[in-house]
């Protein structure tokens, strides 16, 4: 073999090789973005996995139960303030929420509502009169407002709570949830005073009853009147309980025919 021949192997081999190599640094970066994405994508989901994971709790049915429950939430002022104190006597409730009120900020307040084992509820999206609406018009209200509850907290709601209890057939027959009530105290009252909220709710207190009070945004005195019923409710020996521990408590099913075409609550 004379001396070109050998120059050109030696060439070719040396094209051959760096082809090779730009071919397999461009499989490497290809290969590269997908396997971060998918790392990514598998962080992501153990995340929400994680998060969709409320404290486990023990009820005694034996036991008298009342449930909590709080409307028109979240927000970053008195949410925050009721789970403080919901958390400091190991007790939960149940949040009805609106739609329009969930944002950035306050769904960390209903992340945490339902991570300490509270449940979150339905009370439209606008707040608005619904038994004026047509079915369409309340639809577009549930659908919208379940889809962000879902985008928050991972889970839809189960219960709904009629904005001012105005029902009407059409919503009946548009809204597959059962409608919650409870007895209230005025606490969406300014001139309530917090010593009126705290009688209120003491005065109503009996097993299986469901208790309506507020979380808006500067419904203070509720949420300072909680640090004298929660622990008042626990020394009479109620256990605080979230809406379906409740139903589950006192052996009742809150989708069967019996509760079809009415605002629910388990005493009168």
């Amino acid at each position: 073999m004379n001396i070109k021949a050998i120059a050109e192997l030696i060439i070719g081999a040396i094209v051959l090789t760096g082809c090779g190599g730009a071919a397999n640094s461009a499989a490497q970066e290809t290969s590269a973005p997908k396997a971060a994405e998918t790392a990514a994508q598998t962080t992501a989901s153990q995340t929400v996995s994680e998060e969709a994971a409320p404290k486990e709790r023990d009820i005694d049915p034996t036991k008298p139960v009342i449930a909590l429950t709080f409307d028109d939430g979240p927000n970053t002022k008195v949410t925050p303030r009721v789970l403080d104190t919901l958390e400091k006597y190991d007790a939960v409730g149940t949040f009805f929420l609106i739609g329009n009120n969930i944002n950035d900020e306050s769904a960390e307040q209903a992340r945490r509502a339902y991570e300490m084992g509270c449940e979150i509820g339905s009370h439209s999206l606008t707040h608005s009169y619904m038994d004026k609406m047509t079915a369409e018009e309340i639809e577009a209200e549930i659908t919208e407002t379940n889809k962000r509850i879902k985008d928050a907290v991972g889970v839809e709601p189960v219960f709904f709570r009629p904005p001012y209890i105005a029902v009407s057939p059409t919503m009946y027959q548009t809204i597959d949830m059962p409608f919650i009530c409870g007895f209230g105290c005025n606490d969406w009252v300014a001139t309530t005073t917090k010593e009126e909220r705290i009688d209120g709710v003491l005065n109503s207190a009996q097993d299986g009853a469901i208790i309506l009070l507020h979380d808006f945004d500067s419904n203070y005195p509720t949420a300072f009147a909680l640090d004298t019923i929660i622990p008042e409710l626990q020394d009479q020996g109620y256990q605080l309980v979230t809406v379906s521990e409740l139903f589950e408590a006192k052996g009742k099913d809150p989708h069967s025919a019996a509760y079809k075409n009415q605002v629910i609550s388990l005493v009168k």
